[in-house]
């Protein structure tokens, strides 16, 4: 499939999700927000479902949370016009509530169809919804920073995925911006992972392979604040731990998408 045939697919998914029905959530919707970003990308970046900017403008991450997106992907040179961003579902909780299982459901498939037509290397998981899809039973307390193959199920089993917390948790507790950003660090490094996986795979002709997960490196002028569990807040939910392992493989900052 080429670029121009994979964003016509993503387009005509876009154009479902407009006007889906499937669920609750379209009855107090602005805008869907199908997701944005290059058809030509190996990672996505996968939340959980639009805010208040959001459903306005019917863009993913525009809103505060957005914009430190913004500020991580520029920490590792990287820009949101070199990868896809969307969410585990496509329209606004009321109050931003958590999604219920069925809203969840209801949509699936069109994630599952846009990571059947992007095909990335690598899915970076915003949160812990988007987390279980992608690593079901893990907590993210203990898994973020890592990656590690995909689940069969999740829509992309050719790809690995690198687990971080939700950039709207560091609006709650201020010490998780310092820990986004050192979890950031080891997305490129991932990434350079996933090609050579699946380089290594396609030549053998075989299924992914599936390898331990890989703390992401951690940056020592990113160490002057630990995050605190028992400051987390209740939307938070999740401990943070107390040690980091010594990453397996190097954080290159110069290392690229190869788009442009």
């Amino acid at each position: 499939m080429t670029d121009v045939e994979r964003q016509a697919a993503l387009d005509a998914i876009g154009a479902e999700v407009a006007a889906c029905t499937r669920c609750r959530l379209h009855e107090g919707r602005t805008r869907a927000v199908p997701g944005e970003g290059t058809a030509a990308t190996e990672a996505v970046f996968v939340g959980e479902g639009p805010g208040f900017n959001e459903d306005r403008q019917g863009r993913p991450f525009v809103g505060q949370a957005g914009s430190l997106l913004d500020e991580l992907l520029a920490s590792v040179l990287w820009s949101r016009e070199e990868v896809f961003i969307t969410n585990v579902v496509k329209c606004r909780p009321p109050g931003n509530r958590d999604p219920e299982p069925d809203e969840i459901a209801a949509c699936a498939p069109y994630l599952t169809r846009q990571l059947e037509v992007l095909d990335p290397a690598l899915v970076v998981t915003l949160g812990r919804f988007s987390m279980a899809r992608f690593s079901p039973g893990a907590r993210i307390g203990q898994v973020h920073g890592t990656f590690r193959a995909a689940d069969a199920g999740s829509g992309a089993p050719k790809a690995m995925t690198f687990a971080m917390y939700h950039p709207a948790a560091a609006l709650h507790q201020g010490s998780l911006k310092q820990t986004l950003f050192t979890d950031m660090q080891g997305v490129p490094a991932a990434l350079t992972e996933a090609r050579a996986l699946r380089a290594a795979d396609q030549a053998a002709g075989e299924a992914p392979a599936t390898i331990a997960p890989v703390p992401s490196p951690v940056a020592p002028e990113l160490l002057a604040v630990t995050p605190d569990p028992e400051a987390a807040p209740e939307a938070v939910r999740e401990a943070v731990p107390d040690t980091t392992a010594e990453a397996g493989v190097e954080f290159d900052p110069t290392a690229q998408l190869g788009l442009f």
